[in-house]
């Protein structure tokens, strides 16, 4: 027998819903025949209770006679206080009355009594009983009618049999409909499975096929294909990294393994010029390598590219202490502190990749200021070189990306500064955009002030 764990899903509902409707089923057929049995036999109370008060009302009119015409399917017996019958409907015992002395003895005036069948000729099942006082208190008299019940066992009978058969039936039917009409509804579920199928296999491009109906499936489909679509761009980009990294570590590496085979070659080799250069090349390589980690984080989703705590920090004096470090930059310090928050190194780590680029393609002179524009902070930096056409400036951000000879990777860059930038300026809330600084270049970030 298989388990419900190697059942298919449509098998699975089927099943569950066979089951729930097999619980309802029964359960509406106990209650069912329970309810008719408790309705029918209530009508033939009541139906022997009029029929008792019926005969009290003439014995209290003076006016009942020997024989009692009745419903044939009735008994009534008419008794004194010392059992004798003093009347009878046709069909009854005139010796005997129905209930034995101590059931009478017993039996409350209008109650209901259940006496066998046999006992008054009432051929199969039970009778049911009902007695009603008559006549003056000073000498009562007992008014019992018997009702067979029979005909409602029969019916009863026949009901449940009814539902026995009638049933299994109808589960039956009910589980084919609901097979086709699960199988209908599953079918685009299925055609997302074969299509996920294929695109593991290789057989077809990284798309599901999305149903026409505008319900739930629909919107998994589309869904789906949205992840898949945000996977393989996360794919292609993760590849053109990883080859442009792998270039860009190959060039240091080429040039270090080049001048020390050289240098192995020659015996008069200048070590000191050597190992300057090669300094040169492992600084390179180092600054390289610490970029690629800054960006690495920065696409880990539960990562981050600014690992230490936010604080406040004075944009102004951050901004001058890393144009220090660089002899032909011109900046002014503002009169005023210009707080924002964020974190020094990482806020110090934009300008430095600023200034960097700036410097290296400035022809005579490189401009830094931090100004107050609103709610921001302002840090622009200004140089007179070739600039960067309109067409190309939002391409630059991306990673690994030169324009031309004058940006080229034997001036030292690597092309991962501006992508270091804008991913660091977003951490902080912040925007960085490019503009014409006739001539030259302008780059203004954009950080929000500190509240």
């Amino acid at each position: 027998m298989r388990r419900p764990s190697e059942i298919s899903l449509r098998g699975r509902l089927v099943l569950f819903s066979v089951l729930a409707l097999t619980a309802g089923l029964a359960l509406g057929g106990v209650l069912l025949v329970g309810v008719l049995n408790f309705a029918l036999l209530r009508a033939v109370n009541t139906e022997a209770l009029e029929t008792a008060r019926g005969v009290a009302k003439l014995v209290d009119q003076k006016s009942l006679s020997e024989r009692i015409e009745v419903n044939p399917a009735m008994q009534v017996q008419v008794i004194d206080s010392s059992g004798r019958i003093l009347a009878l409907s046709p069909g009854a015992d005139r010796l005997t009355p129905m209930l034995y002395v101590e059931e009478l003895r017993n039996l409350a005036d209008g109650q209901v009594r259940d006496i066998p069948g046999s006992r008054i000729g009432m051929s199969g099942g039970e009778a049911r009983v009902v007695m009603v006082t008559a006549g003056p208190p000073t000498d009562p008299v007992r008014v019992l009618v018997a009702r067979s019940t029979n005909d409602l066992s029969q019916g009863v009978h026949i009901l449940r049999l009814a539902l026995l058969v009638t049933f299994p039936l109808l589960i039956a039917l009910l589980a084919l409909v609901l097979w086709r009409v699960l199988g209908a509804v599953l079918h685009p579920v299925d055609a997302l499975r074969a299509g996920a199928e294929e695109i593991t296999g290789g057989t077809r491009e990284g798309r599901l096929p999305v149903p026409e109906s505008r319900d739930e499936i629909h919107r998994l489909a589309v869904t789906l294909n949205g992840m898949l679509h945000r996977l393989e761009s996360a794919r292609v980009r993760q590849r053109a990294f990883v080859a442009d990294a792998a270039h860009e570590l190959r060039s240091p590496l080429t040039n270090m393994r080049t001048e020390l085979e050289v240098a192995q070659r020659l015996p008069d080799t200048d070590w000191p010029a050597l190992s300057h250069d090669l300094l040169t090349d492992v600084d390179r390589l180092s600054r390289l390598v610490d970029d690629l980690l800054l960006l690495a984080r920065a696409d880990d989703g539960g990562g981050r590219a600014v690992a230490a705590p936010f604080r406040s920090v004075d944009l102004g004096a951050l901004v001058g202490d890393v144009a220090d470090r660089y002899p032909t930059v011109t900046y002014v310090r503002p009169a005023a502190p210009m707080e924002v928050t964020g974190e020094p190194d990482a806020l110090g780590r934009v300008v430095a990749n600023l200034l960097d680029n700036a410097v290296r393609h400035a022809k005579s002179q490189v401009n830094v200021q931090v100004t107050a524009n609103g709610t921001h902070r302002l840090i622009t930096v200004t140089d007179d070189g070739p600039g960067i056409p309109a067409a190309d400036r939002e391409r630059v951000f991306d990673r690994f990306t030169r324009l031309d000879d004058a940006r080229a990777r034997d001036a030292g860059g690597s092309g991962l500064g501006l992508a270091i930038v804008r991913e660091l300026t977003r951490r902080h809330g912040g925007t960085v955009s490019l503009a014409d600084a006739a001539p030259g270049l302008r780059v203004d970030v954009r950080l929000p002030a500190l509240r």
